[in-house]
């Protein structure tokens, strides 16, 4: 079974065009996409809940 994609939190930063604040203010209101926390406390994000994420705010803004 292959690993689901991982990315860092400043690749989706980058990606979503957010900064690192803005984007704790959208987790602490339950509104950004799902993260995964390492043992050595760095964020991963998956690329299936980030393209899930996506769609879920593009049904938001229809």
């Amino acid at each position: 079974m292959a690993k689901p994609e991982s990315l860092k939190l400043s690749e989706v930063l980058e990606e979503i065009r957010m900064s690192r604040a803005a984007f704790y203010r959208m987790r602490a209101r339950g509104q950004a996409p799902r993260i995964h926390t390492l043992p050595n406390g760095q964020i991963r994000i998956h690329r299936a809940d980030m393209d899930a994420w996506w769609a879920s705010r593009a049904e938001t803004a229809a």
